[in-house]
């Protein structure tokens, strides 16, 4: 039986080529773990201290054997190196360094505070436009920055948008990112969150990085009205929303964000805003004219929300039906998860991964 403390440098036919970001000299003993803060499929995310330097992470524990058994290896490194390529931007979620014994991965990260969008969104219901159009404008920056590096990011939901400790964005979980997308290239894989999917992916064509966009509209969408666009409990009616009906645009919401969510939500992908010129065409528009963008990037505006963070250690904006959870000490002991839970995601949420183009 595998255990954690073979010599990090003794070879093993369970090895991960962890590139650039492996650090051999790590162990799970150099962490106290303190409280689940999100699981998936492949494992969970325990916020951790660093026993020497007292510094707290997020560190994403992922069980080797399931990634095999579900044939998820090209994913996991995906979402490793986009992590190794998000480090430039401010409202990415930053990867410290990853190790791995016999039996896991561990994925050492910011530990992100101030709660999931989902959370707020959940507690408030709907969000004034102002607020919508920050963290809108944070995560179409941090989108426009994949694109700029040729990764679609394929699974923006509320759910993977955090809010750090002063109520800035922070994306996470790049499990579905599919890398060397040119401007003009495609892709077929078949994936994404039900209520967020854009109608040429439920079509099964094609699709470009225009399927962000999609994404962007449907959470600013949510963000405003309180419900995803088209969501119905039953998902046959929801996706006969998103390919053929019609936008809903109750009244009482200004002209320019409607205009704004029918740009985005176009299901005709050659006509959709950002089809173009990409996330030039969503900085230029008008529901975005109060925003200063090198200010934004900077972080020289001010969240119109602050979440309050008593500290590095704060899980009050975490779901407790995770901090709930007891964590052993040795992380070796993580129980398997269920599998029924989100797949590739590292918080709540329900996404999912079907066909091959990203599989081995």
């Amino acid at each position: 039986m595998a255990h954690c403390n073979r010599s990090p440098s003794s070879p093993s036919h369970d090895e991960v080529n962890l590139g650039p970001s492996a650090n051999p000299h790590a162990r799970p003993t150099d962490f106290d773990f303190l409280a689940v803060i999100g699981k998936g499929t492949f494992g969970k995310v325990l916020l951790a201290k660093h026993k020497a330097d007292g510094k707290f992470y997020a560190v994403k524990v992922l069980q080797k054997k399931i990634i095999l058994k579900k044939k998820e290896q090209k994913n996991i490194m995906a979402e490793r190196n986009v992590l190794l390529k998000s480090l430039k931007h401010p409202f990415l979620v930053r990867l410290h360094y990853s190790f791995q014994t016999a039996e896991k991965l561990y994925f050492v990260l910011d530990y992100v505070n101030g709660g999931e969008l989902f959370f707020h969104l959940q507690r408030e219901r709907c969000f004034s436009e102002p607020r919508a159009r920050f963290y809108a404008a944070e995560v179409a920056s941090a989108i426009g920055y994949l694109h700029s590096l040729n990764i679609v990011y394929r699974d923006l939901k509320p759910e993977n948008i955090l809010l750090d400790s002063q109520g800035h964005v922070v994306l996470t979980d790049f499990g579905l990112c599919k890398e060397g997308v040119e401007p003009e290239g495609t892709t077929s894989t078949f994936c994404g969150t039900p209520e967020y999917l854009a109608p040429e992916i439920l079509r099964k064509e094609p699709y470009d990085r225009t399927v962000d966009w999609w994404c962007l509209g449907a959470v600013l969408y949510e963000m405003i009205y309180s419900l995803p666009p088209f969501y119905s409990r039953d998902v046959g009616e929801m996706y006969e929303g998103i390919l053929h009906k019609p936008l809903p645009l109750p009244p009482g919401r200004s002209e320019v964000v409607c205009s704004l969510l029918v740009g985005l939500l176009q299901k005709d992908q050659h006509r959709r805003l950002g089809a173009i010129a990409d996330f030039l065409e969503i900085k230029n528009h008008h529901f975005f004219s109060p925003i200063n963008w090198d200010d934004l990037y900077h972080k020289r505006i001010t969240p119109p929300y602050n979440p309050n963070v008593r500290g590095p250690a704060d899980i009050q904006h975490i779901d407790p039906e995770f901090t709930r959870e007891t964590v052993p000490n040795s992380v070796s002991r993580t129980p398997e998860l269920n599998a029924s839970t989100s797949a590739n995601n590292a918080f709540n949420g329900f996404s999912f991964v079907a066909t091959e183009d990203s599989f081995l």
